[in-house]
């Protein structure tokens, strides 16, 4: 008798080496986002930088896709366009451009990073049951995720457009991801994957050639080696590996613990940055990433 979703946890005992890590190698590469910002912001405008990434990832899947000859799903194309315009354009649209116009990273990581509490509230919504102990555990990961991220927290650049950004792509990456476990949580990641990027593709374009003014031949895009390194590992680990993950980890366990992964993101983030660009961070911030580290695991074990 198979076990519903909902009841399963992401930390089993028993099962393979590659379900067990699965989740530690989600949070590793979905973590390299703020870094891609940091080296692909500064050579082209976010969205016209996010548009490339999504044309790069059809490039890349759909002739694999028709090699292969992955199954299209049937019925529910719909379902799963609308989520990957919530969780692709709607998240990362709002990010980027908020941190674009100004909005400092730390603040940003930390409005997006109360996904799972939202995550939690609606789980009803999708079937799904809250325990006590995980109402704890993320508890520790929103305050352990703040204190990670305090000394990087600036007022400078902050308006309430930047805030309204992030508040969107809030809602956005919480309402995608309820939305793809209630109406499409199994699908063939081949072909899903290259539906909603083709849905992020046609909300994104127009909102480029509006606001940024996009045209070819793209000379508002500097090729630098650095933007080209960023695209590059936007669309293999990014786009292509961390969403795969992601989707796979939303078909195996509750909404509620995958999003509970989302608050090792700061901590992990602020380990690279500090390694990649010699930033510093306190004992708050460590304190911060062991109080994150215990939250999830309060969250996510059986």
């Amino acid at each position: 008798m198979s076990v519903p979703a909902s009841s399963r946890s992401l930390l089993q005992p028993g099962q393979s080496p590659w379900l067990s890590a699965m989740p530690f190698v989600f949070v590793v590469i979905w973590s390299t986002g703020f870094i891609v910002a940091k080296f692909g912001l500064p050579y082209a405008e976010p969205l016209t930088f996010l548009l490339l990434r999504f044309v790069g990832v059809l490039i890349v899947l759909l002739p694999l896709v028709l090699i292969m000859r992955a199954p299209w799903p049937k019925g529910r194309m719909g379902h799963i366009a609308i989520a990957g315009i919530l969780v692709q354009a709607g998240y990362l649209g709002g990010v980027w451009c908020a941190i674009k116009l100004g909005m400092p990273a730390g603040l940003s990581a930390l409005i997006v990073g109360m996904q799972p509490i939202l995550t939690a509230f609606a789980a009803p919504l999708v079937g799904e049951s809250v325990r006590g102990r995980q109402w704890v555990g993320l508890g520790f990961g929103i305050c352990g995720v703040g204190l990670v991220v305090a000394n990087k927290i600036s007022l400078i650049g902050l308006s309430w457009q930047t805030i309204m950004l992030c508040v969107f792509a809030l809602l956005s990456i919480t309402v995608g991801t309820l939305y793809q476990k209630r109406y499409c949580a199994s699908f063939d990641l081949r072909t899903g994957t290259i539906i909603q990027f083709a849905a992020s593709i046609v909300v994104v374009l127009p909102l480029a050639i509006a606001f940024e003014g996009l045209s070819l031949p793209l000379e508002t895009v500097a090729w630098t080696p650095e933007f080209i390194g960023a695209l590059l590992w936007s669309i293999f680990a990014l786009s292509i590996g961390a969403i795969f993950l992601l989707f796979a980890l939303i078909r195996k366990s509750a909404a509620t613990q995958v999003t509970s992964l989302l608050y090792l993101t700061p901590p992990t983030t602020a380990v690279m940055a500090w390694v990649m660009f010699g930033e510093a961070f306190s004992m708050v911030g460590i304190a911060g990433m062991v109080l994150a580290v215990v939250g999830v695991a309060l969250v996510v074990r059986k």
